[in-house]
């Protein structure tokens, strides 16, 4: 159902990690939606009911997210089922009964934000997406691109919010574009470009009347003094957003993120923050003489199931915006950037101690 396209996804520059695929075809969006109807209440309340048929709804007390019905992961698991490995589809059926984010591609973003959205509403939940298509997005590394220039990103950005409509919709807005500035791994030439499309778009998104955008602000093992990120954050329009994210594609542990993120928000009027937990079930790979110890580092795990119930009140959600089992890019063995890695899935959810 995802397949990657030139431009559509990959990793960051050492810094982060995977960043998704892309979307589907108008087609497939729509036998998604029959799914979606068929299968809501299917998964116990923790995702984790032994892989024995498609996944579910988790409860939306717990999570109100979208659990896609026919994600990479449920494939998988489908097929190690029809092929008699239940102990693998069970560990996969991990993945694939969690909500994880929609990354909206380059080619379709209004066909594809609503056939997400229509699908989660169908089912009384909110879609969560992700919109990572920035111009110079990822300095020139394996996810190099963006839209070509900002005329086309902001016309890329009304196709998605023509599809989001008044469906209740979660945003995770351009992830590494912050950092990025804050790093100076953007050149300097494009910085006001990119503050001014952000502004924009969080503009636009909350002009809607029930999404909810959260800007990316790194992690406190890429940018360690949070004190750093607050000019960005303010320049992009953090002020009209509902908070900022933290953590996507990263494996940095919840507490570091949590602790990173109070002091970063006491900084900004008290925003909230969101956190991915993906990958980060045996916290970040030792760093040692790889510069690359972010792709695909061997021995990691899932992290926290989503949830709004954090604890936390800063803590709107743990959130799997980064999708486990697709790969970091062309290293330690791994497979394009986007592309679904079983071996890999398979050990992120065998070590998971969730």
């Amino acid at each position: 159902m995802y397949g990657v396209v030139p431009g559509s996804g990959g990793t960051s520059s050492g810094r982060r990690g995977d960043r998704g695929g892309r979307g589907v075809s108008v087609p497939v969006l729509a036998a998604l939606l029959l799914a979606a109807g068929g299968l809501a209440g299917c998964s116990s309340s923790d995702g984790s009911d032994e892989g024995a048929g498609p996944p579910g709804q988790r409860p939306r007390a717990t999570v109100p997210y979208w659990v896609n019905p026919d994600g990479r992961a449920a494939r998988q698991a489908a097929a190690y089922r029809k092929d008699g490995k239940q102990d693998d589809a069970r560990l996969i059926h991990r993945i694939a009964a969690q909500p994880v984010a929609e990354w909206i591609g380059i080619d379709d973003p209004q066909g594809e934000a609503r056939g997400f959205t229509e699908a989660a509403a169908k089912v009384n939940r909110d879609a969560l997406l992700v919109l990572y298509n920035i111009p110079h997005r990822d300095c020139g590394s394996y996810s190099k691109g963006g839209a070509a220039d900002g005329n086309a990103y902001r016309a890329w950005l009304d196709g998605v919010i023509k599809g989001i409509g008044d469906r209740s919709t979660t945003v995770i807005l351009e992830p590494d574009a912050l950092p990025h500035i804050e790093d100076k791994c953007t050149p300097e030439e494009f910085h006001e470009e990119r503050y001014a499309l952000l502004t924009e778009a969080v503009g636009k998104l909350k002009a809607l009347p029930h999404t909810k955008v959260y800007l990316d602000a790194g992690n406190p093992h890429w940018i360690k003094d949070p004190g750093r990120m607050v000019e960005p954050l303010k320049r992009a329009g953090i002020e009209r957003a509902d908070g900022f994210a933290l953590n996507i594609s990263n494996y940095q542990t919840t507490a570091e993120n949590e602790k990173y993120g109070r002091k970063l928000s006491a900084m900004v009027g008290g925003k909230h923050f969101v956190i991915d937990t993906s990958r980060n079930g045996n916290g970040p790979a030792p760093g040692g003489d790889d510069p690359e110890n972010w792709c695909n580092p061997p021995g990691r795990a899932l992290g926290e199931p989503p949830t709004t119930k954090t604890g936390d009140g800063l803590v709107d959600a743990y959130l799997w915006i980064k999708r486990p089992g697709e790969s970091d890019g062309t290293c330690k063995g791994g497979p394009q950037a986007g592309k679904w890695w079983p071996s890999y899935a398979l050990a992120l959810a065998r070590n998971s101690k969730q």
